[in-house]
């Protein structure tokens, strides 16, 4: 089971230009867009109950919504794209929750793993905008047998 460290920590605040302050298994950041108008703050739970597991919690809070990734089991830092997305991987589907340095967030929950390694050309551009941004945290998930 994945669990994050200081490391880990460290590099998300590279990617995000941004500053954890820790409480506990709390690790919270704040980012500002001040030019776009744009905060939000999210926190990682490290390692804490959820039900009757454990697991990584990541929530999201800006002025208008309130976004939580259950049990993220791993996270991939783009330094190009300035962002960090967050996965949660359940019976081949794969939820990622994307925080970008510019103070904004994307949520794509329930996405079938098959389309993040297809031909995004053959996609309804409705279902492509997903495939594309979790295409990247293809590297996290489990090698299949085929």
């Amino acid at each position: 089971m994945f669990t994050f460290k200081n490391d880990d920590l460290k590099r998300i605040e590279a990617v995000l230009g941004g500053r954890f302050l820790t409480e506990n298994r709390c690790h919270r950041m704040v980012l500002e867009n001040a030019e776009e108008r744009r905060k939000l703050s999210f926190e990682i739970y490290a390692d804490i109950p959820i039900g009757k597991r454990k697991g990584n919690l990541i929530s999201v809070y800006t002025a208008a919504s309130h976004l939580q990734l259950h049990f993220c089991s791993g996270y991939v830092a783009s330094d190009m794209l300035g962002e960090v997305t967050f996965v949660s991987q359940n019976d081949g589907k794969l939820s990622g929750l994307i925080i970008e340095k510019g103070a904004a967030c994307s949520l794509f929950a329930n996405v079938d793993t098959d389309l993040l390694s297809g031909d995004f050309t053959r996609l309804g551009p409705e279902v492509m905008l997903s495939g594309v941004a979790l295409s990247l945290t293809e590297t996290l998930l489990p090698k299949s047998d085929g």
